[in-house]
């Protein structure tokens, strides 16, 4: 098909493009070429002072495209656009009452870990492979046999229905919608029974020792026939930790709501207290006793794997798999029991070192980006799970958006894998990433 370019001056008609190019600044220069009989000629000016309007084509002029830019309908108020995980927590801070978003927020103490487990991520960087057919993606992997669509799970977080009235319920909803695995806490507000009810789906569910060990027996029992997959044993929380907002707040469940799972047995209800309601709670039912052997007895009274969560060290792996242990779970429990430890990502290698492989290692906090599920993947990690981006979504938006977190991380995570030329976890190696370790010991060769 022909092709002709043309030059137009204001003064003058259209006329064939000069064959020498102008090279002037001065000079505005607007190319076209006509390609097809339904296309108008596309013109370049040249003039020492350029027009002040013109024509891109022959039926939308620029006056007009400005127009239309300026008359775009605003957002809608008090609506943003959410594109990624972080922006929910601003949202459920303006929609929660103080006491319900400090108690979801904070960290204890001075909160140096809290802050840690998201820095930790930024200072590990990447080392993308490149010229590598990254057309299919395949996020899909297996915890303790059981197949999901991707490596990122829901941890346990305890008075859902603080966040939203549909608490539990839409939190399992979305976690079997996503194709992964939801842990549903001791202290949740709705019943292991209420949740199994919402629909198939993998759960696990988290437990604290009580003093009481008939009690344990029964939620364990109970979380069983409900159709649970695995307890995931709290190991960090003989007492709990110094959460200067609880106090501040001091804290207690609304009146309306109840640990479900205790319902029948009086420790349901939590009592209002001179400093925090929950620390109280823990002081008076929550066994500081809990030692490995515990690991062990759990063993004898039910069939289920048992992944021990809050592992930060080399020695405690160790314990955890000679006590039998199917799995551990790298956390500093959300940086609210014992501050200035490391972040869970700065301990993760030293976790899945010690375990050479025995059994699966996973980990939560300070997961935000699906770039952060990459690395903690590259360290070595199974799977990693969520905790406060789920409450916040779900403060936000209920089960949508918690929904949408999910897909947000899943989205991330795959591009991160395309971009680093991954097409399947197992390709996902320590020789993607460099962390500050690597980068001291470099610098030291020299």
């Amino acid at each position: 098909m022909r092709k002709q370019c043309w030059r137009w001056h204001s003064s003058q008609p259209p006329r064939k493009a000069h064959p020498k190019p102008m090279t002037h600044f001065s000079h505005l220069y607007i190319t076209l070429c006509l390609s097809s009989p339904h296309v108008p000629p596309l013109y370049y000016f040249s003039h020492s002072t350029p027009p002040p309007f013109f024509y891109y084509n022959y039926f939308y002029p620029l006056s007009r495209l400005n127009s239309d830019w300026s008359s775009a309908p605003p957002p809608a108020a008090g609506k943003m656009e959410i594109t990624n995980v972080t922006e929910y927590q601003a949202i459920a801070k303006q929609k929660l009452p103080k006491m319900a978003y400090d108690y979801y927020a904070s960290g204890a103490e001075d909160e140096w870990t809290l802050k840690e487990n998201r820095e930790a991520f930024s200072k590990i960087l990447f080392r993308p492979r490149i010229l590598i057919d990254v057309s299919r993606i395949d996020m899909t992997t297996t915890v303790l046999g059981y197949k999901i669509s991707m490596p990122i799970m829901i941890a346990p977080t305890a008075f859902q229905k603080m966040a939203h009235p549909e608490g539990e319920y839409a939190t399992a909803r979305a976690a079997s919608a996503a194709g992964t695995i939801m842990t549903l806490s001791s202290w949740a507000t709705s019943s292991v029974e209420e949740v199994a009810s919402t629909g198939p789906g993998i759960r696990f569910f988290q437990l604290y020792v009580y003093k009481d060990r008939n009690v344990v027996a029964q939620l364990v029992r109970r979380a069983e026939r409900a159709g649970f997959k695995a307890i995931a044993l709290t190991v960090d929380t003989p007492i709990l930790g110094r959460r200067e907002a609880d106090i501040k707040n001091r804290f207690t469940l609304p009146p309306f709501l109840t640990l479900k799972n205790f319902d029948g047995l009086d420790l349901g209800k939590m009592d209002k207290a001179d400093d925090s309601g929950l620390a109280s709670y823990v002081a008076g039912q929550i066994d500081r006793t809990l030692s490995w052997k515990d690991v062990k007895w759990l063993q004898t009274i039910t069939s289920m794997p048992i992944l021990v969560k809050g592992v930060m060290t080399a020695e405690d792996t160790r314990l955890a798999i000679q006590s039998g242990a199917a799995g551990i779970i790298v956390s500093n429990h959300g940086a609210r029991q014992l501050d200035y430890v490391p972040a869970t990502i700065t301990a993760l290698e030293e976790v899945v070192k010690a375990a050479q492989g025995r059994v699966p290692v996973f980990m939560d906090g300070g997961v935000r980006r699906g770039t952060d599920v990459f690395k903690a993947l590259a360290l070595g990690a199974s799977g990693i799970f969520i905790g406060r981006p789920v409450v916040f979504s779900l403060a936000a938006e209920g089960e949508a958006g918690v929904r949408k977190v999910l897909q947000m991380l899943r989205d991330e995570f795959e591009l991160t894998m395309a971009l680093s030329g991954c097409t399947s976890l197992k390709e996902i190696t320590r020789n993607h990433i460099i962390t500050p370790g690597d980068f001291n010991r470099t610098v030291s060769k020299l």
